[in-house]
């Protein structure tokens, strides 16, 4: 137990530390973080961490995330830069919310919007993470006049 203490104080304060833009401005601000880098910051092994993130939660300016939320995986922009993957689905649910109800955009359509945020990603991507979102297809989100 005094080693899952230890975890949490300096292991939320390198969170803290990390995910600094996500805690200012939200979701779109998620930096990508993998267990690995905290493991090495606070000099304990992967799976510790992993356990220790496991049904434990945080209040934060955005609401309450589970840890396990801010381990996330990287998608390199056009620039080369890492956005998270949460971060890029927060994007694609901004986008569906924003087009219009009778001609929705296509995956393909939402892969080149993505392009002007500096984001790179296929249109099976897109899919995957509408899917993982719960947002159905373009042609079933289609209002009829």
């Amino acid at each position: 137990m005094l080693q899952y203490a230890y975890f949490l104080n300096p292991g939320l304060n390198f969170g803290d530390q990390f995910q600094r833009s996500f805690f200012d401005k939200g979701v779109a601000y998620l930096k990508p973080l993998v267990l690995r880098v905290v493991a090495e910051h606070i000099q304990m092994h992967e799976s510790t961490i992993s356990r220790v993130t496991t049904n434990k939660y945080v209040h934060t300016p955005q609401g309450v995330y589970e840890l396990k939320y801010f381990f996330n995986s990287a998608i390199n922009s056009i620039e080369g830069e890492s956005i998270a993957s949460e971060s890029v689905k927060e994007h694609i649910k901004n986008i569906v919310k924003s087009e219009e109800k009778d001609k929705p955009f296509s995956d393909q359509e939402v892969a080149d919007i993505l392009k002007s945020f500096n984001i790179n990603i296929a249109r099976r991507t897109v899919a995957k993470y509408r899917e993982n979102l719960g947002i159905l297809p373009s042609r079933k989100r289609r209002m009829p006049y």
